[in-house]
This record gives structure tokens, C-alpha cells and sequence, in this order.
């Protein structure tokens, strides 16, 4: 491997669990919904007899021509660019359903270490933040256009950003001299306007994510891609989902609960009247990195795996 390709390498989270709680069927079709670089995907091709399918879906270009580089080396294999939440076209264009669905949510190792792509406020670089670079609106596009109350609505709602009419307002007053075009620019506007804040974490680092969020649409691709899942998936296949922060982890938790009948009771803990059919039963508790992996891999000490299996 160069060095190049050292820089921007990726460790699959939570490898060992994945493999452990996720596969059902050798001879199975699997979704790795967060391709990447094909971690993941690649652990599980080994597990996998000649007659099993794997799908891996992205839309970072740069994924996806690993993916093809996988492609040609196995045949079982295929890459799909897209959105995650596209389950339907694939199961119609397989022929069958799905044995289990990968997501790693959030965003990948190489996506943050690469300054260009502007997904991280330690590397200046131009503000960015789309999962794929050649479609959509830049977050700098976004911020030069959208009025103060969506910006602040924005940094509250998807980076729970307590502050957030006071960055919004900064941003406004900076674009009427100059527009932001850098990510060391926007996070150097969020540290004037918050101060250092919190021992060990940036003063931009929710900012940041919730303009990632927002930018790539991520929490409708999650709410669609689950309750797609729950149509896809094959009787006894199984969802695996990480998660990186509580909005996102939430999501997923009231999902499974919601259709594993294990919803809130009504009064004198009875039945809600409209509780939904009992569709997935949760496979443990949630599960989180080990202190090996996490000395290894800073990023995973954030991880929560949650896994549920589909029921008649």
C-alpha cells in the first residue's frame, strides 16, 4: 500500500461484532448499505459461500471505485452508487429478499482525513461536506444563501447546538463582507462567537455535524432506509446499524422498540390500541467498542451497534 493510500485508510468499527451478530446465511444476499472502503464487506465475502450476493452501496466516488476494484476480484460482489436508502431497486433487481443490512452510519475515516472533501475543522480546507462531491449544494453554497433562522434551526436541531442563534447570527454579519468558503474560516467564526467551550472538544464540532447532516439529507435517508428495511428484508434477516451520536442512535433505538412490541404501554400497562404488529426482535443490547479496539481506533469510542432480526 503507498502512502497515499496509508493516509486515507480505513478501519472498519466494530469488525468482530458485525461478523458475529450480522451473517445468518452463507449462502445469503447482503446490503452493505456504508461501503466505504469495503471493510465490512470484504470480512464478510470471506464467510461467504460461491453462492451468497453482496451489495455495497455509496455515493462517494472514491468509494465506489474501490468497489469496482472489488467487483472485478469477486465475482459475488457489486457496488451500487446511491443513497442508502434504495433498498426496493435492489431487492427487485436481485430477485430476492434481504438476508441482512449493513449501515455504518456518519462519516468515514478517509472523508475526514482528506482536507479537500471539508468534512473536518482540524484540516482547513473548502467547506464542502457532500458524501458526493459532484451532486447537490456545498455547505458554503447552503450558508451563502439560507436565512438566519434555517441556519440556526439547523445547528440546534442536528447538532443539538445550544448556541445556535449566536453562530447564526455571526454568520449572517461574516457573509455580509464575505462569504465563508473554508472550514478553517467557519471554524474559526464558531470559536469567536462560543469561546474554547468544552475541555477536549471543539467549539465546532456539533456545528459541523449538523451541517453534514442537513447538506446529505442523512436523518430522511435513515427514517426511509428502516422502514424500507422492514419490507426488504427476508424472514430471520437481520438489520446491523452503528451509530456515532445520540440523534442518530435514537433513531434506531424507538425503531426497533417501536416494531419489536416492546413500545410504551398505554394506561394500566395496557396495549397501545394502534401498537404496531410485532415485525423485529432485537438481538441484545446495543453493544459498543471495546477499550482494545478503541486504543486502536479513536473514532470508534462513539460507536453503538444495535442489531435486530426480522420475524414473521
Amino acid at each position: 500500500m503507498s502512502d497515499d493510500n496509508k493516509q486515507y485508510e480505513h478501519q472498519p468499527v466494530m469488525l468482530e461484532e458485525v461478523l458475529e451478530m450480522w451473517p445468518t446465511r452463507a449462502d445469503g444476499f447482503y446490503v452493505d448499505g456504508t461501503f466505504g472502503r469495503g471493510g465490512h464487506s470484504r470480512a464478510l465475502l470471506a464467510r461467504l459461500d460461491a453462492a451468497a450476493r453482496l451489495v455495497g452501496v455509496d455515493r462517494d466516488p472514491q468509494a465506489v471505485a474501490t468497489g469496482e476494484r472489488l467487483a472485478a476480484e469477486d465475482g459475488r460482489f457489486r457496488i451500487h452508487r446511491a443513497r442508502f436508502d434504495c433498498l426496493p431497486e435492489l431487492v427487485a433487481a436481485e430477485g430476492r429478499a434481504i438476508d441482512g443490512l449493513l449501515l455504518d452510519l456518519g462519516v468515514s475515516s478517509p472523508q475526514l482525513d482528506d482536507a479537500s472533501r471539508g468534512f473536518s475543522f482540524l484540516r482547513d480546507g473548502p467547506l464542502d461536506m457532500r458524501m458526493d462531491p459532484e451532486h447537490g449544494e456545498s455547505v458554503a453554497d447552503w450558508l451563502a444563501r439560507a436565512d438566519e433562522k434555517a441556519i440556526a434551526d439547523v445547528l440546534y436541531q442536528y447538532g443539538e447546538e445550544r448556541k445556535s442563534r449566536r453562530i447564526a447570527r455571526r454568520i449572517c454579519e461574516r457573509r455580509e463582507q464575505q462569504p465563508l468558503r473554508t472550514t478553517g474560516e467557519l471554524a474559526a467564526l464558531i470559536e469567536s462567537a462560543l469561546g474554547r467551550g468544552e475541555p477536549g472538544k471543539h467549539p465546532a464540532t456539533r456545528s459541523f455535524q449538523a451541517l453534514r447532516i442537513h447538506i446529505n439529507g442523512e436523518l430522511d435517508a435513515l427514517r426511509n432506509v428502516l422502514d424500507q428495511a422492514l419490507e426488504t428484508l427476508a424472514i430471520g434477516g437481520r438489520l446491523a446499524i452503528i451509530s456515532f451520536h445520540s440523534l442518530e442512535d435514537r433513531l434506531v433505538k424507538r425503531f426497533i422498540r417501536d416494531h419489536s412490541g416492546l413500545a410504551p404501554k398505554g394506561r394500566g400497562g395496557l396495549p397501545m390500541m394502534d401498537e404496531p404488529p410485532e415485525r423485529l426482535r432485537p438481538l441484545g443490547k446495543a453493544l459498543r467498542a471495546g477499550e482494545a479496539e478503541v486504543r486502536v481506533n479513536a473514532r470508534s469510542r462513539s460507536a453503538v451497534l444495535r442489531v435486530a432480526e426480522k420475524v414473521a
